[in-house]
């Protein structure tokens, strides 16, 4: 064992809760809000599974959002957990302004008129924060408010850029609801200016990943990338598909972010309902085959808002969601504004678990091999041979080495059965990993030879309750150890 191998026990022992945590393959995210703010509310939250917090910005402050980044952070030092955290942007979301009352009527043949002039909305007209939207509009486009439950088509675009619809589907228009254009292709940038302002907050506060909303094509990733790179920030790039367009590019956006949300709101809303199961299996499959996290999110459990016990069909689509493979599974009303936070997260972590438990278990170790035009193929096929050994000695670890994050998220990929552990240098990529299926980090800097990193790494879990005696631990890594080579070699430990 190295010198300052106590360092690391002493810095990241493990508490029974830490072990507990760990239980779960499939992550949770949590959408943080009033519901669950405070530093006790988040370790509760955090105690009954969650490893990743999002920051939806499109509410609150960014003092809000800074007291509750220092709380996480706080609970990442005192506690054995590394949580990350998820900062969301709000993208160019299309909104109705202030309405009368706050509720305006609407029935089937009323006609409506859409202005970019502010005003309070009646049924003369009714302001839209879109000032594109009289060019990008043609007769016949299908407008929908508040995630669908209105509809309503273009009849007319007058001189004065007013856009007349007739309702086709009535209800409740309230104020500074949500509008989604299915027939259109808006030309809003990616990055609106108050979502640059935000990144800025964000780079500026380290936040593990950044979530971009609406995205159309790889180029809104490269926009944001470029702008991650200007400021030399390590926070990690998750491409939200809510939009039609997204699915077209869907190969391209893949391989450029470095994560996936499948967000089926907008996307349930701009798509025929029926298409989205079939949409989220494909998703998830093309992400493990790229070795890209993948989220599936909203209403997963939207039921919990107000009630202790989830509808059975949201207990089925956490249960299908963990079934398809998908990284995590997230919350976002249920635990922001719910009134049960905590019951929710132990409620889908017990699904997870009695899904995960089972011998139907997703597995990728035979159907995703290492493709030989990869650049990286060398290292996938040692991984991918790692995870092979590991199931064939039924390895009580599987451990692996990684700068970059790749091996991480690459052995995560292959869903190995053993227990999945990732020893980096690098301190921004431990929260990181945390949204990666089935890892659990640790930060580790020694560069001695590569028996001793392996020892240590062994002594590490051993002394922190993971392994023990007499178990089989398969070891990824590269050498020589001082040139940083890409993963290059495998090697079997039985425990003494």
């Amino acid at each position: 064992m190295s010198k300052n191998i106590s360092k690391y026990l002493h810095q990241q022992m493990d508490k029974e809760a830490g072990i507990n945590h760990v239980a779960h393959r499939t992550k949770i995210v949590a959408t943080v809000g009033p519901a669950c703010d405070s530093y006790d509310q988040l370790l509760a939250l955090v105690k009954a599974g969650v490893n990743v917090f999002r920051l939806n910005f499109s509410h609150g402050s960014h003092e809000d959002k800074g007291k509750i980044i220092e709380h996480i952070r706080n609970i990442n030092k005192t506690q054995p957990y590394n949580i990350s955290i998820l900062a969301d942007l709000q993208g160019p979301k299309l909104r109705v302004g202030e309405i009368e009352n706050n509720a305006l009527p609407v029935v089937e043949g009323d006609i409506l008129t859409f202005t970019n002039e502010k005003c309070v909305g009646t049924l003369e007209k009714i302001y839209v924060s879109y000032p594109n939207l009289s060019e990008d509009v043609v007769v016949g486009n299908v407008i929908m408010i508040d995630d669908g439950k209105i509809e309503v088509k273009v009849v007319e675009i007058t001189k004065e850029k007013n856009v007349k619809v007739v309702v086709t589907l009535g209800g409740l228009i309230s104020s500074k609801k949500g509008i989604n254009l299915p027939d259109t292709k808006i030309s809003l940038p990616a990055l609106t200016e108050k979502d640059l302002i935000d990144l800025a907050f964000i780079i500026e506060q380290k936040c593990d990943w950044v979530a971009l909303s609406f995205v159309r094509s790889v180029d809104d990733i490269i926009l944001l990338r470029k702008k991650l790179n200007e400021k030399e920030s390590k926070t990690k790039i998750i491409a939200k598909i809510e939009k039609p367009e997204a699915l077209v590019n869907i190969r391209d956006i893949i391989i450029e972010s470095d994560a996936i949300m499948i967000a089926r709101g907008d996307l349930g809303v701009e798509l025929p309902v029926e298409k989205i199961p079939l949409i989220q299996r494909d998703l998830i499959r093309k992400c493990i085959h790229r070795a890209k996290p993948v989220i599936v999110a909203t209403q997963m459990m939207e039921s919990m808002i107000d009630r202790v016990k989830p509808n059975r069909s949201e207990i089925t689509d956490v249960a299908n969601a963990v079934l398809e493979g998908a990284d995590a599974v997230m919350l976002s009303g249920e635990t922001a504004a719910g009134n049960h936070p905590t019951l929710v997260v132990e409620t889908m972590r017990k699904i997870i678990l009695q899904v995960e438990h089972t011998e139907y278990r997703y597995n990728r170790e035979e159907d995703l091999k290492p493709q030989s035009h990869s650049p990286s193929f060398i290292s996938d096929a040692v991984c991918y041979n790692a995870c092979k050994i590991a199931h064939d000695l039924k390895a009580d670890a599987l451990i692996g080495m990684t700068q970059s994050g790749y091996t991480g998220f690459m052995l995560s990929s292959y869903r190995p059965k053993s227990p999945l552990f990732i020893f980096s240098k690098e301190k921004a990529l431990i929260n990181q990993l945390s949204l990666s299926w089935g890892v659990r980090a640790f930060y580790y800097n020694e560069e001695e030879s590569v028996d001793d990193i392996i020892s240590d790494q062994i002594n590490i879990l051993k002394e922190r309750g993971f392994i023990e005696k007499d178990h089989v631990v398969i070891n990824t890594g590269s050498t020589p150890v001082d040139q940083h080579l890409p993963t290059n070699m495998i090697k079997v430990t039985k425990v003494d």
